[in-house]
């Protein structure tokens, strides 16, 4: 997140974050709210009751034709196939060597429609990539998401408040899962995902009427406390319940059986990009690992701090951040594998000086978010 620059893009909502007084940053040539009262008050809220979040600026494509099950199947390392209509599954998608282009969420609506949800940074490099691996499939690829806004309402209590608005039965709808109806007479997609940790719903509505869902969402919410939410708290959820961040503790030059997202990669598919890397290094056993810390003391770790073992480089920081929910200074790091045991100490380097830091069970934190029998948590 950097200085505010002219030519930034916008979401829908960015008028109501003025109007709410957020203190906006430019983030992956957006400008976002980082926060409107303090970062610890709007983690508290999401954990407690409810908190709620823009987060208009990730992409969106659509997917229709008679081969849009084959080429899913392809492109992710997840099974669509194996989904039922309605569902949803989370996967990375990957280069040839393996390496992860991006993480992103396929919602199935049949066998032949889907809709794709990427991160805001790599909208135009992911769509451009698909497109390219299309060529073969009977499919038609939209780039829809600048016809989308999609807001995030996330906490133990968002099913309640949601409900005295929705013309939709919520309790229905299971996790990672999604149904189509109206929340306060608008038409949205509704689903039971989110990026915190706890329980709670996205809902993709056409950006004229992301304003007044809002304003009601909010209107509805002040009797529970509700708080809206920027990107400094959403880091933090999403850090306590060690959920990955692309670009931080994946990109390219890490793999899902590194991040420790073997659960997401189906080995039994006939085939997808990647999958002959993956078996290699399946095969051959990983070198890094990705592993949560607790470190010692008030110090945060940062992106590629140096972790050391008998005053060797073993391994670095990806993401580290002082959890207000555990009062713990927690991060995420890649470590040999030899070393990647729950309970192995380490010393981190932070600003130069030695901070201890300690392999963790994940996730750090585990909220009121709801579980699906056959996904594995990571």
């Amino acid at each position: 997140m950097t200085e505010m620059k002219d030519d930034l893009k916008k979401t829908p909502l960015f008028n109501e974050h003025l109007r709410l007084k957020a203190k906006m940053v430019d983030f992956s040539g957006w400008s976002m709210p980082l926060q409107y009262s303090s970062i610890i008050e709007e983690v508290k809220a999401v954990r407690e009751n409810i908190g709620m979040f823009d987060v208009s600026h990730m992409g969106e494509f659509l997917v229709k034709g008679p081969d849009t099950e084959k080429f899913i199947d392809k492109v992710i390392t997840n099974s669509f196939s194996t989904l039922k209509n309605g569902e949803i599954c989370y996967s990375p998608i990957c280069n040839e060597n393996g390496g992860i282009i991006d993480d992103l969420l396929v919602y199935k609506f049949s066998n032949q429609k889907a809709m794709i949800v990427v991160n805001a940074s790599n909208i135009s490099k992911d769509f451009n990539w698909f497109k390219k691996q299309a060529e073969s499939f009977r499919v038609d690829l939209f780039n829809i998401s600048e016809e989308t806004a999609l807001i995030a309402v996330q906490g133990p209590k968002t099913e309640e408040v949601l409900q005295e608005i929705s013309q939709i039965v919520l309790k229905d709808i299971e996790y990672y899962c999604f149904t189509e109806g109206r929340v306060n007479g608008i038409k949205v997609l509704i689903s039971r995902t989110g990026y915190t940790g706890e329980d709670g719903f996205e809902l993709y509505v056409s950006p004229d009427a992301s304003i007044p869902l809002w304003r009601k969402i909010l209107e509805v919410g002040q009797s529970v406390g509700i708080k809206p939410c920027g990107l400094g708290a959403r880091d933090v959820l999403r850090l306590e319940a060690a959920y990955m961040l692309y670009g931080n503790d994946i990109d390219e030059n890490t793999t899902p059986l590194e991040a420790s997202l073997t659960w997401t990669v189906k080995f039994e598919k006939e085939d997808f990009i990647g999958k002959n890397a993956l078996l290699e290094q399946k095969e051959q056993g990983l070198e890094k690992v990705l592993k949560g810390f607790v470190i010692s003391g008030k110090a945060i770790a940062r992106h590629g701090d140096k972790i050391l073992k008998d005053e060797k480089e073993v391994g670095y920081i990806t993401s580290g951040t002082k959890s207000p929910t555990l009062d713990k200074s927690i991060a995420l790091g890649y470590v040999k594998k030899d070393f990647a045991k729950i309970n192995e100490e380490f010393i981190v380097k932070i600003r130069d000086k030695d901070f201890k830091a300690t392999i963790v069970k994940l996730p750090f934190y585990r909220g009121t978010v709801k579980s699906k029998t056959k996904k594995k948590s990571s």
